[in-house]
């Protein structure tokens, strides 16, 4: 089977419907699946074989979805779940109970800092923030109760590339796995061959790449051993009453090492519902067919605005992995491969004020909080995507009165410059 992701996004996990011929994925839009006979049913619930019971747990589209993702990142299986939120709180709400704790890299997008500091911690999960500037800095951060390490590839919107090889093997030698967001650079970086043993995706950035889905996955690496940390990781190695007693590792043994996303779908998905619409998987296979070609346009187009920003003597710094130097840099280099990725932040003189304005002034750039779609989008992360954090916070993720993220579309480069060189005139 090829490896080239261009061609696994095409062809992998799905040929053509035995029974009409279709080509395309067909949309299943149903609830629920006729059962063979009694004992059928029983299997299903009971995990002896794998198969359809009801699509808030699992969808014949949704499947190739994950099928084809779980293949481009390396992976043994992936959960395709209602947002990318619902997948970054599902990856450690998988692991976690009350009374743990889960380290996560301060370099985060705002909504998943919210979720973290606030909502888990109501759920009475701690979320420890450590500068991932020194990776040692996690080594520090673990005790008895810690459960797993989070961070974000490429940091939206402080876009240090995070130290994944470090960090994972400082993990694993106390059993604590590390959870990647590779959600701003998939193609770019596969932390599986990093070391990490879980990759969280919100698919309505660049998987889906067209701003018309909300979606997300969760890709288990298969990787990481958890029936050799037992002590460490009590969720897949202690009988589950929610699942009439099942102990994940053991149960899940004759599948192979899926206990991971088996536990997550057969307890979270079933007990929250955070499901995928199936037509909404049913648009990010669409939008994962072309996924490497515009990853390719979007890291061309982003290194020209980067070095065009350079120039401008209005902006104080730009914020782009290819432009950054020292171990920033370095780290850049090393886990990203075919570009640095779409996004290009800068900080504007004037502050606030002028950041505004300047977004105010766009004409072709839309004004939204997305990232990762065909066109290009523009956004002033202080009074928006993070003005809920507290200043403190936002310095720690990266966000400055004067910061202005930029998702940079597949446009004609002349048209992109034209419109932000237009609109910096008007803001200065």
């Amino acid at each position: 089977m090829s490896q080239h992701p261009e061609t696994i996004a095409l062809h992998h996990g799905w040929r053509a419907d035995p029974a009409t011929g279709s080509v395309a994925v067909p949309i299943h839009q149903t609830t629920s699946y006729q059962f063979n006979d009694t004992d059928h049913a029983s299997n299903l619930f009971a995990l002896a074989e794998l198969g359809n019971i009801y699509t808030r747990i699992m969808n014949p589209t949704n499947d190739v979805l994950e099928q084809r993702v779980a293949a481009l990142e390396g992976g043994v299986a992936s959960l395709a779940l209602s947002s990318g939120q619902a997948a970054s709180a599902f990856a450690l709400q998988n692991l976690a109970r009350v009374g743990d704790n889960v380290i996560s890299s301060t370099d985060l997008y705002g909504g998943t800092w919210n979720l973290f500091a606030n909502t888990l911690k109501d759920q009475g999960i701690e979320v420890r923030f450590v500068d991932p500037a020194d990776p040692e800095a996690f080594r520090n951060a673990i005790d008895d109760r810690t459960r797993a390490i989070y961070a974000e590839t490429l940091p939206n919107p402080k876009l240090h590339v995070f130290p994944i090889a470090e960090v994972a093997a400082i993990g694993r030698e106390y059993g604590i796995p590390l959870v990647m967001d590779n959600t701003a650079c998939p193609i770019l970086c596969k932390p599986f061959e990093h070391g990490a043993a879980v990759v969280v995706y919100s698919t309505t950035k660049y998987i889906g790449g067209h701003g018309n889905s909300i979606g997300g996955l969760i890709v288990d690496g298969g990787n990481f051993p958890w029936a050799e940390h037992a002590e460490r990781q009590p969720a897949l190695n202690t009988p589950d009453p929610s699942y009439h007693g099942a102990v994940w590792v053991e149960a899940t043994a004759p599948l192979g090492p899926v206990a991971y996303i088996i536990k997550a779908r057969t307890t979270l998905l079933r007990d929250l519902g955070s499901c995928m619409s199936p037509f909404n998987a049913f648009l990010f296979l669409n939008g994962l067919e072309t996924l490497a070609l515009r990853m390719k346009q979007h890291c061309d187009n982003a290194a020209k605005v980067a070095d065009w920003l350079a120039t401008r003597s209005e902006i104080s710094e730009v914020i782009f992995p290819g432009n950054q130097s020292g171990e920033t840099r370095a780290r850049a280099d090393r886990y990203l491969s075919g570009g640095y990725g779409g996004l290009v932040g800068f900080e504007h003189r004037g502050g606030r004020e002028a950041g505004r304005k300047f977004i105010d002034s766009l004409e072709m750039h839309y004004h939204v909080a997305n990232i990762g779609d065909a066109r290009s989008l523009a956004i002033h992360p202080a009074s928006t995507t993070h003005s809920q954090l507290t200043p403190e916070e936002q310095f720690q993720t990266g966000v400055t009165d004067g910061y202005v993220r930029l998702s940079v579309g597949i446009e004609h480069i002349d048209d992109i410059v034209a419109d932000l060189e237009q609109a910096l005139d008007k803001a200065s």
